[in-house]
């Protein structure tokens, strides 16, 4: 299942930073407009990694995962 998101770009300087809207701390700095879109969704996946661990482990046990669209 892909999910899709909202980058927030800009040129600052000699730098391109940018955030995700939808995932907080989901931010990166690079020299390019293409290295900030892969440390974009390098870092939007690591954050939901992190947040999907923490839930299942505040689940414990006798737990169902339901997909659910939004």
């Amino acid at each position: 299942m892909k999910a899709e998101f909202t980058a927030i770009i800009k040129k600052d300087g000699d730098w391109w930073i940018g955030w995700i809207e939808e995932v907080p701390g989901a931010n990166a700095q690079e020299q390019t407009r293409e290295e900030l879109m892969e440390s974009l969704r390098a870092a939007a996946q690591d954050i939901l990694a992190i947040h999907r661990e923490s839930a299942l482990r505040s689940a414990e046990k006798d737990f169902e995962e339901v997909p659910i669209a939004i």
